[in-house]
């Protein structure tokens, strides 16, 4: 069977590189794919973004089923539009997507059903926004209201740099639509994970707990980012912790969509922060897969993932379980000069596996911002440009085989972590 992964970024690439390992698929279109995608055996770049023409395109192609991976589509509603047409998709309605495509609405929301979460308030004044912070202090976090590819969170250590967010995006409208709503709320402590689950409608399927790191540099210090790395499993969220969350927000949110009028599809990746105690509380919603989260989770699960996104888009979860590595797995993200910013374009990559992006069986490059260039070249197109990903028994072992795969791998200007996975091994205990 045929299937169409929608995106061009490391998490489709690792979604998409999973489902071709599926027994029965015979091609997995990425639409529009990056250059990793390209040189990937079983998936094929189609070059196209508007939601229309992909429908059409899944019709002329017989496609099976379609999965969305960015938050645009879903926002855009390529659910709503694929279902009107009887396509097959996995993924949220447009109207479900509103717990990612508008803060104000995800706090309103989880607000209004008891689910835990920070204090909150929503402005489009910028004079109204700055006495608010008068009155809060810092750190304080302020969020663009609408969709702003990662770069909306602002966590604020100071005054002045929560007042410099504000008058970013409400005043130099520097997140254009984005930013013309703030959502301004309280500061939490704690460790934060993600936790993503797959759900039908009514039933809910988690996946492998992980962990991500946002900031630029080492030792969490710098700019916020889309995200510089990540591993799975996250030993913060113990089984305590995890039924907690089950129990306190993923089972809650999906019951009260669906009370709502808005049974929620798809991926649901709650974004907690989990305090000294056990405790868990939503930072954030999004509406699909995390990225990079998804390139180690995908790496650690086992079976036909064809399969369960069959499952998922049936209604009959309940029917059916995953199966995962025990071992670890942990990406480090290599990033275009300048970013988060204004990231460089068009510097030839090095050091890339001769066929494939396989290193060998338990580490993989994969794909985010390149491009297929001149002579057989891969070139950098976007803020992270790579993802390198292995499998170790712990994250101690994952993490030197990523770091030691990275050394021939490379490009000018490219910024990485040396730290991913510190966290985790921090917890660990000393031999």
């Amino acid at each position: 069977m045929k299937l169409i992964v929608v995106g061009s970024g490391g998490r489709e690439h690792a979604l998409a590189w999973r489902l071709s390992q599926s027994p029965g698929v015979t091609q997995v279109f990425v639409a529009p794919g990056n250059g990793g995608t390209a040189r990937e055996p079983g998936l094929r770049n189609v070059p196209i973004t508007d939601i229309a023409e992909l429908a059409e395109f899944a019709i002329r192609e017989k496609v099976a089923f379609t999965v969305v991976g960015p938050e645009a589509p879903l926002a855009a509603g390529i659910v709503d539009l694929f279902r009107e047409k009887r396509l097959r998709i996995f993924g949220p309605t447009r109207a479900a997507a509103r717990l990612e495509s508008s803060k104000d609405f995800a706090k309103a929301f989880m607000i209004r059903h008891g689910i835990p979460t920070a204090q909150y308030k929503t402005f489009s004044s910028a004079a109204e926004a700055h006495d608010w912070i008068n009155e809060r202090g810092a750190p304080i976090v302020i969020k663009a209201d609408g969709l702003a590819a990662g770069k909306g969170v602002v966590v604020a250590q100071t005054p002045e740099e929560a007042h410099a967010a504000i008058d970013a995006m409400l005043i130099d409208n520097r997140m254009g639509d984005a930013g013309a709503r703030v959502v301004i709320e309280d500061f939490l402590e704690g460790e934060e994970a993600s936790f993503i689950v797959m759900v039908d409608g009514r039933n809910i399927l988690p996946l492998a707990s992980s962990q991500d790191h946002k900031r630029l540099c080492d030792g969490d210090q710098g700019p916020n980012t889309g995200g510089m790395g990540a591993y799975s499993p996250a030993p913060v969220v113990t089984p305590e912790v995890h039924a907690r969350v089950m129990r306190e927000i993923i089972r809650p949110t999906v019951e009260a969509m669906a009370s709502e009028g808005n049974p929620y599809t798809g991926f649901l990746y709650a974004g907690l922060m989990i305090d000294s105690a056990g405790k868990p509380r939503t930072l954030e919603f999004n509406c699909r897969m995390g990225d990079p989260e998804t390139q180690p989770i995908m790496m650690r699960l086992r079976g036909d993932f064809a399969r369960i996104i069959e499952h998922a888009i049936d209604g009959t979860l309940d029917n059916i379980d995953i199966e995962w590595d025990r071992r670890c797995a942990l990406g480090v993200v290599l990033a275009a000069a300048n970013y988060p910013d204004d990231p460089r374009r068009g510097d030839p990559i090095h050091g890339l596996p001769a066929q494939g992006n396989a290193v060998d069986s338990d580490c993989v490059v994969f794909h985010a911002g390149t491009q297929a260039g001149d002579g057989g070249q891969t070139l950098t197109a976007g803020g992270r440009v790579l993802c390198v990903t292995a499998l170790g028994d712990s994250v101690r072992v994952a993490q030197s085989r990523a770091y030691r795969a990275i050394e021939t791998v490379g490009f000018d200007g490219m910024q990485l972590r040396r730290d991913i996975g510190h966290r985790a091994i921090g917890r660990a205990p000393r031999s």
